[in-house]
C-alpha cells in the first residue's frame, strides 16, 4: 500500500481523533490497531473505571442511609453483575470509537501488527506487506509497568488493565501505588466489600497534589476501612497460603492478600516498534520524544497521546492528535500548549485541578502568590455536617492574575 497522505499506529484516542479529523479532510489515510479501537479510555481506563465507582458509590450510599433517615441495607453484591454493568457502559460508548466511524470519515482502518522498516516505512505483521505514507503519527499508547519486586510475577497481579476481568471480589485486596488510579480503585473495591490495604511509598497520597489534599483522602479512606500506608514499600512477596508481602519504611509489616492490584507507573509501548529504522528517538523512560508542534526526531513522523510520555490524560491526547494531524497535513506551524490543563481525579471526594498548585505558586512569587480558599463546609448546602467535605481554592499571581485552581469536593448523585 502506497501513496498516502498519513499512516496512523494505533487506535486509542490519538489515533482515532487524528484518522477522523485526516478522512474528514480528504487526506489518503489508514490506521493500523493491532487489538481494538477504542484504547485504554474505552477499555481499561475512564469508562469502565467509571461505571465500576458508581456501583461502588451506590453500595456506600445504602450502607449509609441513616445519615439521611433512612434505613440503612447491606447491598447483597456480585462481582459478576457490576462487571457486566461496566461492559454495559462501554458497549453504549464503543460506536463511537468503532472501525465504522473511522470508515465513514473517509479513513481504512486495518487490524494489524506494524514494526517500521525504514523512514515512513512499516510491514504488517500479518503478511509482510509494506505500507509507506509521506506523514506517519505514532499513537501507540502505553501499558502498565510492574516494579521490580521478587516474587511479584508469581503472583499473578492485576494491573489497570486486567482488573476488569475479575468475577469474583476478592475478601483481601493489596493496592501498590497511592496517586489516582490506586486511590480511585482502591476505594471503589473497599465499597464493594474488599478488605483493602493500600501501600505508596511516596510520605502521602496523591503525590503530586498539595499535601492537605493527599490528607483529606488518606482521612476518607481510613474512615471506610482502608488500610492507608504512606511512607512504605514492598520488599518482597512471599508465595505462602495465604500470600503475604513484606513492607518496609514508615509502616513496615507483613500484610496478607488474595489479589495485588499494581496501580503505579506506566510505559510508553514503542519497544517493539522498530522506531530505530525510522530515526525516532525515545527518553529513557521509551517515550518518543516530540517537540511543541508534535514532530519526532524523524522527519515527516509525528507522535500523540501516552506514547510521548507527556500529561496521560485523554483530552491531552485528542490535542495533540489534532495538532500533530493539522501540522502533518498542511505544514502549519501549530503548537500544543499544556497550561493550564484541567484534570479531576476520581475519589470520594473528588479533586479537580487546573493550573498551579498553592505551593507551586509559593515556591515562584513566595509571600506575593495570592491563595484564596473556601472551606465548602461554609456553604448553605452541605450535608451531612459531619463528613469533610473540602475546600475550593484560587491561585493567583503577584498581579492577581488567575493562574490555578483546586476544588475537593463530594460527588452527589
Amino acid at each position: 500500500m502506497t501513496d498516502l497522505d498519513l499512516l496512523v499506529l494505533g487506535g486509542g484516542t490519538a489515533g482515532l481523533v487524528s484518522a477522523v479529523i485526516a478522512g474528514g479532510l480528504g487526506a489518503r489515510v489508514a490506521l493500523i490497531e493491532r487489538d481494538r479501537t477504542g484504547g485504554e479510555c474505552l477499555w481499561t481506563g475512564c469508562v469502565p473505571s467509571k461505571a465500576l465507582i458508581e456501583a461502588a458509590d451506590l453500595a456506600h450510599r445504602m450502607r449509609r442511609a441513616d445519615r439521611v433517615g433512612l434505613t440503612p441495607v447491606e447491598p447483597d453484591i456480585d462481582l459478576t453483575g457490576v462487571m457486566a454493568h461496566v461492559r454495559a457502559a462501554q458497549e453504549a460508548i464503543a460506536p463511537h470509537d468503532a472501525p465504522e466511524r473511522v470508515r465513514a470519515a473517509g479513513a481504512e482502518v486495518i487490524t494489524d501488527e506494524a514494526v517500521f522498516v525504514g523512514p515512513r516505512r512499516v510491514r504488517l505483521a500479518s503478511d509482510g506487506r509494506e505500507v509507506t505514507a509521506r506523514c506517519v503519527l505514532v499513537a501507540t499508547g502505553s501499558q502498565p509497568q510492574l516494579p521490580p519486586v521478587p516474587g511479584l510475577a508469581a503472583a499473578g497481579p492485576l494491573t489497570s488493565d486486567t482488573i476488569w476481568d475479575l468475577q469474583v471480589l476478592p475478601p483481601r485486596l493489596l493496592v501498590l501505588g497511592g496517586g489516582p488510579v490506586g486511590c480511585e480503585l482502591g476505594q471503589a473495591f473497599a465499597r464493594l466489600g474488599s478488605a483493602v490495604t493500600l501501600v505508596e511509598r511516596a510520605p502521602r497520597l496523591l503525590p503530586r497534589e498539595d499535601p492537605e489534599v493527599g490528607q483529606l483522602i488518606t482521612d476518607r479512606l481510613r474512615d471506610e476501612g482502608v488500610d492507608v500506608r504512606t511512607g512504605t514499600q514492598v520488599t518482597e512477596v512471599a508465595a505462602a497460603d495465604p500470600w503475604r508481602v513484606r513492607l518496609t519504611g514508615d509502616q513496615p509489616g507483613a500484610v496478607g492478600f488474595d489479589r495485588i492490584l499494581v496501580a503505579g507507573g506506566r510505559r510508553p509501548r514503542t519497544a517493539e516498534l522498530g522506531l530505530g529504522a525510522a530515526g525516532v528517538a525515545v527518553t529513557d523512560q521509551g517515550a518518543v520524544r516530540v517537540d511543541s508542534r508534535m514532530r519526532t526526531t524523524a522527519p515527516g513522523v509525528y507522535a500523540a497521546g501516552d506514547v510521548t510520555g507527556v500529561l496521560p490524560f485523554t483530552h491531552v491526547a485528542a490535542h495533540q492528535a489534532g495538532t500533530a494531524t493539522l501540522n502533518a497535513l498542511f505544514w502549519l506551524p501549530s503548537h500544543v500548549r499544556y497550561l493550564p490543563m484541567p484534570y479531576v481525579i476520581f475519589t470520594d471526594p473528588e479533586v479537580a485541578r487546573v493550573g498551579l498548585r498553592a505551593a507551586q505558586a509559593r515556591h515562584r512569587w513566595g509571600d506575593r502568590a495570592i491563595i484564596t480558599r473556601l472551606d465548602l463546609t461554609e456553604v448553605d448546602w452541605r450535608w451531612p455536617p459531619d463528613v469533610p467535605i473540602g475546600w475550593a481554592q484560587l491561585v493567583a499571581d503577584p498581579r492577581g492574575r488567575s493562574v490555578g485552581a483546586t476544588v475537593v469536593a463530594l460527588r452527589r448523585g
